[in-house]
Formats: structure tokens, sequence, C-alpha cells
């Protein structure tokens, strides 16, 4: 078979559960749930990080934030990590966006203090051609509302606030997959595109038809938060600021969440215009598709909103891959824990090239196969830094003051606890086979030992190893013989 075309697609804040093929009682995505028939769904796939940034340079590097150092929106990657789109680019493809990665460019990279990409975090991955470029701002769509249809705003926000009044043709959504079918229409070679979606992202108003496609009755599930007695002093701080603290009012979170589940249909609706254009032009056949998020979103569990803190809404994610080649698991679910970190070696094994040493994950190929794994995790592993909300009342800039980088939880979420290790030393340990909705704490020593043990292993097995495979013996290079996951090329 040819080399295949490449379709990553993220759709941003997108929750795991928030699918009708996982069970949602109200939501409907037949075009995710026809798209996980012919593919692999990763029942628990998770984030490695929020918000975006962090989220994202998880993704696109393969490697956990304790590798990357990507805290927080605005936070540079370092230009010394690979990415997906420099491993599509060894791999022959000219990889392309529509949308946006928000990479924060290394400043070493930068001669010219004034350089506007100095003071952004919404810049692009090194190595992505771009076709369509939609940050917050959004000034494509926006242009193009006010020449072809005389819809003017100021901003992007302003604009997607009210998608509700306008027809759901003009959405950001839609104006987005337009352009992305056009360009696939005129491919005549392998290609590689990275279609980054914002919604269901905030603001929470679903576009056109979408906006009153539920009930606002029927968008209730939501897990309560704890009595405030019993709040942890991080889940207290949260809840001081407005912006990621959900209504009160039963009656506004409902509405809410029925704009989110809105949001999440249409952008289904689009997903299935691209798979019938690959169709109808024969390239389906030929091309393997990457549905995942950069986080996830708490909708109203405990309390919050957005992402944040170390609950499993904001990280439990959308993951779903199918590649036409390997059909053994088509229709299958895995419950085994993956993350994001796995989507870099999975891309690299599809394209034919190594996986670069500094991947924290593994390929999914073999589930995609139908296959069990030689090696696999019991948990996943995500972190969450809140520096950025403590710059300037933490800390006296020596670079021997850790005291600004006790911001910082890690947590080991395994089938039936959740282990938080948080960056001043202290913990939480919740039960979640008898409470899953994080309320139900343990505290019996053995039993925090071991986690604390297991979460101790994680941090050492995964330290930085782009040179640790090498040996430098009898005045050459001697590399250790590669893992059972660098053998395969897919």
């Amino acid at each position: 078979m040819r080399r295949p075309n490449v379709l990553l697609i993220t759709l941003d804040q997108f929750r795991a559960d928030a699918l009708s093929a996982a069970g949602h009682p109200v939501v409907r995505t037949p075009n995710l749930d026809r798209l996980a028939a012919d593919g692999v769904r990763f029942a628990n796939h998770y984030a490695q990080a929020a918000p975006c940034s962090p989220g994202r340079a998880a993704l696109y590097t393969g490697t956990y934030q304790m590798q990357n150092r990507v805290v927080a929106n605005g936070t540079p990657l370092d230009d010394r990590f690979d990415n997906v789109a420099r491993v599509a680019r060894r791999a022959g493809y000219v990889p392309t966006l529509w949308g946006y990665t928000d990479q924060g460019i290394d400043p070493r990279l930068v001669h010219d203090p004034n350089d506007p990409r100095l003071s952004t975090y919404e810049g692009i991955l090194p190595g992505f051609e771009v076709a369509v470029q939609l940050p917050t701002d959004c000034p494509a769509w926006l242009e193009w509302l006010a020449t072809e249809h005389d819809v003017h705003f100021d901003g992007g926000i302003p604009a997607l606030m009210t998608e509700p009044d306008r027809h759901e043709d003009l959405s950001q959504t839609a104006f987005m997959t337009d352009h992305l079918l056009e360009w696939i229409g005129r491919q005549d070679e392998p290609w590689f595109a990275h279609a980054s979606y914002l919604r269901p992202h905030p603001p929470y108003a679903a576009a056109g038809k979408y906006a009153a496609m539920y009930d606002p009755d029927d968008c209730g599930g939501w897990i309560e938060m704890d009595e405030p007695g019993r709040l942890s002093g991080l889940h207290r701080l949260l809840l001081e600021h407005p912006w990621i603290t959900a209504p009160r009012d039963p009656a506004e979170l409902r509405h809410l969440r029925s704009q989110y589940f809105g949001m999440v249909s249409e952008v289904d609706h689009h997903l299935g215009r691209v798979r019938a254009a690959l169709e109808a032009n024969g390239m389906w056949e030929h091309t393997v598709v990457v549905v995942t998020a950069d986080h996830g979103e708490q909708l109203g569990d405990q309390g919050l909103l957005q992402k944040c803190g170390y609950f499993d809404s904001s990280y439990h994610i959308i993951g779903i891959v199918r590649d036409p080649r390997h059909t053994g698991g088509n229709g299958t679910v895995v419950e085994r824990f993956t993350e994001n970190v796995d989507i870099l070696p999975t891309l690299c094994e599809a394209m034919g090239v190594a996986i670069p040493a500094q991947c924290d994950g593994y390929p999914l190929t073999p589930f995609l196969r139908g296959e069990e794994p030689p090696v696999w995790r019991d948990a996943a592993h995500y972190e969450w830094d809140w520096r950025d909300q403590s710059l300037g009342t933490v800390g006296d800039g020596r670079p021997w003051d850790r005291r600004l980088d006790e911001s910082h939880l890690a947590v080991r979420r395994s089938e039936g606890r959740a282990f938080v290790h948080f960056g001043n030393g202290t913990w939480k340990c919740f039960d979640l086979a008898a409470d899953p909705t994080w309320r139900t704490e343990i505290t019996d020593p053995a039993v925090v030992l071991d986690e604390a043990s297991r979460m101790l292993t994680w941090r050492g097995n995964h330290l930085d190893r782009t040179l640790t495979g090498m040996l430098l013996q009898d005045g050459g290079i001697g590399r250790v013989p590669p893992s059972p996951f660098q053998l395969s090329t897919g």
C-alpha cells in the first residue's frame, strides 16, 4: 500500500464521555461513532496537562510536562524537542495546519526584542505550513464574515459568543472545514493535515440550530461539589476564580451544558463532511485518522468549569484512531490506559519513520491490529501547574528559589484510585472504585505508600533519554538495542 495520508484532528476541550458511542444519554455523535466502529476507540485516553499550550506540547512532542516544561499558556517550547510536524517532514510530507497549535517560540531563536512572537503563546509549532490560522481573534474567519456576509465584529470572542444568532453555515467550525475540504480536493500526493478545531471550547454558545438541539432540562448529570468543609485548599482556591467556577443556578448550568453538547454535535457533523469528501474522491482507504483533544472540560463537575486542578474531567478525553492498513482491531474499545504522549509514536509508525528517543509514550499500533502490546502501563498520568497564577507573589527570581515550582501537581490515575502529589510534598489519594465522584479519600498508610512509590517509579523511568541510549566505547558510539516498540515501523 502506498504511503498513507494522515489526518490529525484535535477537538479542543472534548470530554471522553461526550460521545453517544461512549454511552452518553443525551449527546448524539453519529460520525464519531461511525469512525470508532471503523477503527479503535480508546475509552481511557488521557491528556497529559492543561490548559491548551501545556496539553498540546505533550501531544505534539510525545513528552510529559516534566520533560518539555511547558507549564502554562505562554511558556516557550524548547526548540530542542522534536515534534509531529518535523517528524512528518522527515517522512516526506508537507504537514499543513488549519486552526492553531498554541506553542510559544523558543526566545533564544529570536534576536529582535520587539519581535511579536515574543508576546504571544499562539505561535505555530515549528515544521507546519499554515493553510488557515485561527488564533483567539480569528482574523481569517472574521474577514470572511465581513466581506462575504456583511457581519462585523472587533474580535473573535465576541463573534463566537453570538454564534447562536447566525445560521450554522457561518460558524467558525464550518469556515475551517470548508477550507480544509477545498485543500484536500487539490491534493494529488500523500498529505499530512492537522485540523485543529476550536469547538467545543468556550464560549459556551453553539452555532445556529445546534444551540437549540438539546433541551437544557435533559442536560443534568454533573458531579456535585463536596461539602465546603471537606474541600482541599487548592479546590477552594479554584472556586475563587469566576471564569472557572460553574454557575450555582442549576438552570443556568443546564443551559451551559446544552450549548457544550450542541458544539460537540456541530463538530461531529463537519467531521462527517470530511469523511464523505474523502470517500467520494477515493482517499478514505488511504487515510490514517487520529481524533483527540488537548484536554478535557469540567462542565460543572466538582463545581468547576474549563480545565484545571486534579479531577478526571479536565484530562479524560476523546481518543479514536483508524488506520486502513490495520483492521484487526476495528470496532473494538480499548479499556487500557492510553495517553496523548502515545499519539506521536503511533503516527511515526504510520508514516514509517523512527520514534524519537525523547518520546514518553508507546505506539498504539498493536491495538489497531487487535493485538495485546508486549508492555503497557497500568495507570494514566497527568500534571497541572498553576505558577502563572502565582507570579509576582512567590519567588525572588534566583535560580535556587524553588517556591514557585511548588505550584504544581501530578496525578497517577489507576483503575480504582487517583493519587495526587503536590509540589509542596503533600498528597491526596481518592478511592474511585468505591466512589467515582472523587469525594472519598484513602488514608491507609500502606496504600498511600504504594501509590507514592509507583508515582516515583513513573518519574524515574521517564527521565530525559535523548542520549541515554548511547555509550561511548572504544572510540566509537555503541547504541543500546532498541525497545520492542522501536523495532516496528508499522
